[in-house]
């Protein structure tokens, strides 16, 4: 297929002689005002764009920059009859490819065309090559290399340099945090403030003083001026965290802010506008919310322009001999201690296990494990019970159809499977597991302590 060129310009002859130039070697469109030229480049890519400094009454290097926001990768020749440096360097620093004065030397201009389709050529490839260096392992302080997660670092690459408010969602313990901090960290906003507010942590009556500051006097114990959340990240992001606990009542004030990107501080009257980007974040189920009366519709539109959804860790078990490895070197350097390698044994029973804590539980798993490791090398025996006993109760499952009983397995290994079991599908909560089990929430402690399974291995 024939590279493609759009010439812009108002006169009809410049367009007809362009366009007879270089018809033999491209495929060429013409348009005579900005409008047409703006809907053509919306209509289909082109890999040159030839542009008139002046279309009718309209700005050519207006008209650059809102093609190159159509497509970046177009490469852009500007032409004019009013040749001037200070127009030129201009055109330059709004990113054309070369600037031509008329009336155009037309071998000329086939040679700059011809250079400018070699440019983009080259471009796409180094982009290609760049999208290949990010299917890596490390991206700023997350770590996988699984398909689910480079669409997530894809997605982060989109979003970074925008100022697009964006929904992360995923389980707890799925890096939440680390994705909005990596959209922050790598973007335009990076040298300014990243605000985290968890909107669980904070009691009710505390939220808006939190978010909007407060002036002396405001309310009992407001003993002086105090900068809320907004303020401190303005220029910069603010991450809600939790963002499905916020009450119903700061809902509504929150999105107020979101719209106006104004607001005023509790006990004040003036008004503060602010430039802040907002990642908002939950694993919660906003939609269920939004039906049973708990969060606002109007709100949930306005925060999710944009969504990423981060896979939990048993939808990315490749990554788990990945962050195993990660995690070790890292707790091994806290701990002071020489870690040569995990058993591939090891690595197996943590693969089969489901992790409803995600990375948050496997690290945890893991720093245990650094922790009781005597040898430098980490073994079965070093990780938690849960993960060792899981392992033996899917073993177990199998077995039973094939032999038509649990004949051979000893009551005091099934009654430990189906506290650990049950512990692990309720994250921890011991009052839940004690339910589920049939007995009373004593009994069920003395069988945790009898059996040595300690509370902290559980995600909460």
């Amino acid at each position: 297929m024939k590279p493609s060129v759009l010439i812009v310009d108002d006169e009809p002859s410049i367009c007809a002689s362009l366009s007879f130039a270089l018809c033999k070697q491209y495929q060429v469109k013409t348009a005579l005002t900005t409008a047409e030229g703006l809907a053509l480049a919306y209509q289909e890519s082109f890999d040159v764009a030839l542009l008139d400094l002046r279309i009718g009454e309209d700005d050519g290097i207006e008209l650059l920059q809102r093609i190159r926001e159509v497509d970046p990768a177009v490469v852009v020749i500007m032409m004019t009859a009013y040749g001037s440096i200070r127009s030129s360097v201009e055109a330059m620093q709004k990113g054309a490819f070369t600037y031509l004065t008329k009336p155009l030397d037309l071998e000329e201009l086939q040679a700059f065309v011809s250079q400018a389709v070699e440019f983009r050529a080259l471009k796409e490839q180094v982009s290609f090559l760049t999208d290949e260096l990010k299917n890596r392992q490390f991206y700023d302080r997350m770590v996988g290399e699984s398909a689910p997660m480079q669409a997530v670092y894809r997605m982060i690459d989109r979003l970074r340099d925008v100022d697009t408010n964006v929904l992360i969602l995923g389980e707890s313990g799925t890096g939440k945090e680390l994705v909005a901090r990596a959209i922050h960290n790598l973007g335009k906003r990076q040298k300014s403030r990243f605000v985290v507010v968890n909107c669980a942590a904070i009691p009710e009556n505390l939220l808006e003083a939190e978010f909007f500051g407060y002036r002396r006097g405001a309310f009992t114990g407001a003993l002086q001026d105090r900068k809320g959340k907004f303020e401190l990240a303005d220029k910069g992001t603010i991450f809600l965290d939790e963002i499905g606990d916020m009450p119903l009542s700061l809902q509504a004030k929150l999105l107020r802010v979101l719209e106006s990107k104004e607001f005023s501080p509790l006990g004040g009257s003036e008004t503060k506008h602010v430039d802040v980007r907002v990642l908002a974040a939950t694993n919660r189920d906003l939609k269920e919310m939004i039906q049973a009366g708990s969060f606002r519709q109007d709100l949930y539109y306005r925060l999710n322009v944009m969504k990423i959804k981060i896979p939990p860790l048993r939808q990315r078990k490749e990554d788990i001999p990945l962050l195993s490895q990660h995690f070790v070197q890292q707790f091994a350097k806290e701990q002071n201690k020489q870690i040569k390698a995990i058993e591939p044994e090891t690595e197996r029973i943590m693969m089969r296990f489901d992790f409803p804590g995600n990375v948050r539980q496997l690290a945890n798993v893991l720093e245990y494990a650094v922790i009781v490791c005597a040898d430098g090398v980490i073994r079965p025996k070093d990780l938690p019970d849960d993960i060792r006993i899981s392992r033996s109760s899917a073993e177990a499952a199998a077995e039973v159809p094939a032999r038509g009983s649990l004949a051979g397995i000893s009551l005091r290994e099934l009654e430990r499977i189906a506290i650990t079991d049950t512990l692990v599908k309720n994250s921890g909560r011991r009052d839940q597991t004690a339910r589920d089990l049939g007995i009373s929430t004593r009994g069920l402690l003395n069988k945790i302590n009898e059996y040595g399974l300690d509370r902290h291995n559980f995600p909460e």
